[in-house]
């Protein structure tokens, strides 16, 4: 028999609701230094510097939505080992979250407008991926950041060779999001359908746009 999700208790609620807030206002405190942290500003014009903060910007707006969604599937996961395999992921992209919205305010630029919508959405989805079951959630999970080191790999592509304290954040992403990858997999992760990923990458398509310009 498949055990069921545990009901959250008010407690449980008020710290989920807690760190929506935290993640949403920028409440949140890096456990790790930045990868960029003691680096020299690279010589970067206003338009690479405005290339810069927008994709950070993209970035930081990712993060917004893997805390929700981590939120989301541990409410609704059934294993505790995979609750506090989506604990530990979540407690290390807030240093995602801080790095980003650091990157950002060095460059001159703002975070999107949109970070309360990207959480209420993303919280939603992971949700509805918990209670499909732990082997689909981490599916979710597993191909989530798959498809977020490949977008991380674009945007270190687009980034100038002598930006070198944002390409620095980019890869330290990309590698922590490679090992939670490799995580979810250890934990049984079901493959997900093509057509599955298929919108997934089209969904990360829409939001990519509008948070590189809101």
């Amino acid at each position: 028999m498949t055990a069921k999700p545990p009901m959250p208790g008010f407690d449980s609620l008020i710290v989920h609701f807690d760190r929506a807030l935290r993640t949403v206002a920028g409440g949140h405190r890096a456990q790790r230094a930045s990868p960029a942290g003691g680096m020299a500003e690279g010589a970067l014009d206003a338009d690479a510097r405005a290339q810069a903060a927008a994709l950070m910007r993209v970035n930081h707006v990712g993060e917004v939505c893997a805390q929700a969604l981590y939120e989301g599937q541990a409410l609704t996961a059934r294993a505790p080992e995979n609750r506090r395999a989506l604990a530990q992921a979540a407690l290390e992209e807030q240093d995602h979250l801080v790095w980003s919205a650091e990157r950002i305010a060095e460059l001159g630029g703002r975070l999107s407008l949109l970070n309360p919508l990207w959480y209420a959405g993303a919280l939603t989805m992971g949700a509805a991926a918990g209670a499909l079951g732990d082997r689909w959630s981490l599916a979710f999970f597993a191909e989530t950041e798959r498809q977020v080191e490949a977008h991380l790999a674009g945007h270190l592509e687009r980034l100038p060779p002598e930006d070198r304290k944002t390409r620095a954040v980019v890869e330290a992403m990309r590698e922590d999001e490679a090992r939670h990858r490799e995580s979810a997999i250890a934990l049984g992760a079901a493959e997900l359908p093509e057509p599955v990923k298929r919108g997934m990458r089209a969904m990360a398509k829409v939001m990519t746009a509008l948070a590189f310009r809101v």
